[in-house]
């Protein structure tokens, strides 16, 4: 699948995204900016990017397991959603949990981008639902 991308100047200079290893499912996206973000803060990160992705998909926005593991740094929102028919800036909410300042460097890889397909569904209300084995069960109701 072909997906179009525009480089915003912000954004001029950095490769495109694209996946470290060949069974890699996710795109490594980079900052174009450097920033701080304070331990407990936010930070809505620039790419420099904006997608077009095609009726039928979305694009999730994911952490990265070594910021997550080694800073407590990762996406807010996790997994954020770009819709199709969205054209701004690509932008990736972190939130750092760690106990130390995080450095942002312009360049980093800061997530991932998985494009992947959405269903389109309708909700048909009923009176009742069909039952399960499970039931209502949820929140450790598995014995786990």
């Amino acid at each position: 699948m072909r997906v179009q991308v525009r480089q915003l100047p912000h954004g001029e200079g950095l490769p495109l995204p694209r996946a470290a290893t060949p069974g890699a499912a996710g795109l490594d996206l980079l900052a174009a900016e450097s920033l701080l973000i304070a331990p407990g803060q936010r930070a809505a990160v620039a790419t420099g990017l904006q997608l077009a992705i095609p009726a039928g998909y979305e694009g999730q926005v994911r952490p990265r397991s070594g910021l997550a593991l080694r800073h407590g740094v990762t996406v807010l929102n996790a997994p954020g959603t770009i819709d199709s028919d969205y054209r701004g800036e690509l932008r990736v909410l972190l939130v750092n949990l760690g106990q130390e300042p995080f450095q942002v460097a312009r360049g980093d890889r800061v997530a991932q981008l998985v494009i992947a397909p959405v269903a389109t569904v309708s909700l048909q209300p009923v009176a009742v639902l069909a039952s399960t084995a499970r039931g209502a069960g949820g929140f450790g109701s598995t014995g786990t």
